[in-house]
């Protein structure tokens, strides 16, 4: 069975960090690239950050550049989001997703580009 597994959301006051982590089971990741998203309540699901197969391309959503970093150790089967300076407007439901395949700057972001899903961690920045 293909799953992809997020972890490391939590409580964090602004101005702190947290790194998410998205694990895949029944598959290997090496062939696939990923993308993260969130979703506040009430508004739609947005591209925060995605990775190509081999780390050589990333896309950052304006909102996250300078403060969200993505990275994958395929050794691991992981694919991780390091958030730093967390502001309250990121508290979301984050997700990552896999596509396998070839690396599209343009599509990355768009969540409808996606094959798996994972069901999310709940990341809330509040004081």
């Amino acid at each position: 069975q293909l799953q992809l597994v997020e972890s490391g959301g939590g409580l964090v006051q602004p101005g702190g960090s947290l790194r998410l982590s998205c694990a895949a089971s029944g598959f290997t990741l090496d062939y696939y690239a990923i993308g993260w998203f969130r979703q506040a309540p009430g508004k739609e699901r947005e591209g925060v950050s995605c990775i190509s197969l081999r780390a050589d391309r990333t896309y950052y959503a304006d909102s996250v550049k300078g403060r969200f970093t993505i990275s994958r150790d395929n050794a691991k089967n992981t694919v991780y989001l390091q958030m730093n300076s967390l502001k309250p407007e990121d508290t979301a439901v984050y997700y990552c997703a896999a596509r396998s395949g070839a690396f599209l700057f343009r599509q990355c972001p768009l969540w409808n580009w996606y094959d798996y899903w994972g069901q999310g961690t709940q990341v809330t920045v509040s004081s």
